[in-house]
C-alpha cells in the first residue's frame, strides 16, 4: 500500500512540474554526457600515450659539409668516421638506449623523397645535403634528457631531437580539451542541482496542504519526503539513461560510421566499446544518487513544519 502510494504520487508530482521536470531531465543528460566525454577522452589519451610513446625515437642528427658553414654546431666541419664510431658506442652502452639504428644521407635522401616528392624542394636536394643521423629507441621514452645532455653540443652533431616532444604538444591541446569539457559540465551541473532543488520545492509546496496533513496524522519525515526524492531520481535517472544513449550513439557516429574516424586515422588506436560501457553504470549510478540527494537536502528544512 505505502509502495502504491509513493508511486501514485511521483506520477504526479511529475505531471504538475512537466516543464521544469523537462528541463531537469535535459540538464542532468547533458551535464552526464560531458561528464561521461572526458571520461572518455581521458581514456584515448592515456591510449594513445601508451601506444605513440613507445614508438617515438631520439634523433642525434650529424653535420655535413652544408652545415660546417652554416651552423655554429658544425663550426669544426663534418663529421667524421671516427666521430660517427665513437658515438654509436658510447649509445650502445648508455642503458636507457634500448637500440641504434644508423640512417645515411642515401636513406635520408630517400625517405625524403618518398614523403615530400611533391615539394618543389624535393627537386633541389641532393644526397649529400642529407644529414646522418641516428634513430634511438629509449627503454623508457621519458629518459631522453639522458641522450640530450650526453650529445648535445658534441663535436660532430648537429642536433639532438626528441619525437616525444612533437607528442606531447598534441596531447596537450587533448588535455586542454579535457578540462574545458569538464568545466562546462561543472556548469552544467549546478544548473541541473539548482533546476531539482527548485522542482523539488515548487512540488512541495503545490502539496503542502497533503504534507501539513500527513503531519498531523503522525506520518513521518521520511515518508513525507519520498516522494518527492523520488520524483527527482526518476527524472535523474531519464536524463542518465539519455547521457548513455548519447555517448553509445556519439561513439558509433564518430568513430565507427557517420565521421568514421577509425578508418581516415588508422595511426590512432580509439578506444573500444569495452571502455565505453564500463562507464555507463557509473552515469547511472550518478544520475539516480546526484538528484536524490539534492532533493533531501533541499527538503530537510523546507518540510519542517
Amino acid at each position: 500500500m505505502r509502495a502504491q502510494f509513493v508511486l501514485s504520487e511521483i506520477g504526479v508530482g511529475l505531471r504538475r512540474n512537466l516543464t521544469m521536470t523537462f528541463a531537469v531531465v535535459v540538464s542532468v543528460a547533458l551535464s552526464l554526457t560531458l561528464f561521461g566525454a572526458s571520461l572518455l577522452l581521458s581514456d584515448q589519451v592515456t591510449s594513445m600515450k601508451g601506444y605513440w610513446y613507445d614508438k617515438v625515437n631520439v634523433s642525434i642528427f650529424l653535420c655535413n659539409k652544408s652545415d660546417a658553414q652554416s651552423d655554429p654546431n658544425c663550426a669544426k666541419g663534418a663529421v667524421t668516421e671516427d666521430q660517427k664510431g665513437q658515438i654509436k658506442g658510447d649509445l650502445e652502452k648508455m642503458a636507457v638506449v634500448d637500440s641504434v639504428t644508423y640512417e645515411s644521407q642515401d636513406a635520408a635522401y630517400k625517405h625524403y623523397k618518398e614523403q615530400f616528392g611533391d615539394s618543389p624542394l624535393a627537386s633541389s636536394l641532393t644526397p649529400d645535403q642529407m644529414q646522418e643521423s641516428y634513430r634511438i629507441k629509449l627503454k623508457d621514452p621519458e629518459k631522453y634528457q639522458v641522450v640530450a645532455t650526453a650529445f648535445d653540443g658534441r663535436d660532430g652533431v648537429q642536433s639532438v631531437q626528441d619525437q616525444k616532444g612533437i607528442l606531447d604538444n598534441l596531447f596537450g591541446l587533448l588535455e586542454g580539451m579535457n578540462l574545458a569539457a569538464l568545466a562546462v559540465m561543472a556548469l552544467m551541473l549546478i544548473v541541473a542541482l539548482m533546476l531539482i532543488v527548485n522542482t523539488v520545492r515548487v512540488s512541495a509546496f503545490s502539496r503542502r496542504r497533503e504534507t501539513g496533513i500527513m503531519r498531523l496524522v503522525g506520518a513521518s519525515g521520511f515518508y513525507i519526503q519520498a516522494p518527492f526524492i523520488a520524483e527527482a531520481a526518476v527524472a535523474g535517472l531519464i536524463g542518465g539513461a539519455l547521457a548513455c544513449a548519447f555517448l553509445l550513439v556519439g561513439r558509433y557516429f564518430i568513430i565507427d560510421a557517420g565521421l568514421a574516424l577509425s578508418e581516415k586515422l588508422n595511426l590512432i588506436n580509439f578506444i573500444g566499446w569495452d571502455a565505453v560501457l564500463t562507464k555507463l553504470p557509473l552515469i547511472l549510478a550518478t544520475s539516480l544518487l546526484m538528484p536524490a540527494l539534492a532533493a533531501f537536502f533541499a527538503l530537510r528544512k523546507y518540510l519542517k513544519v
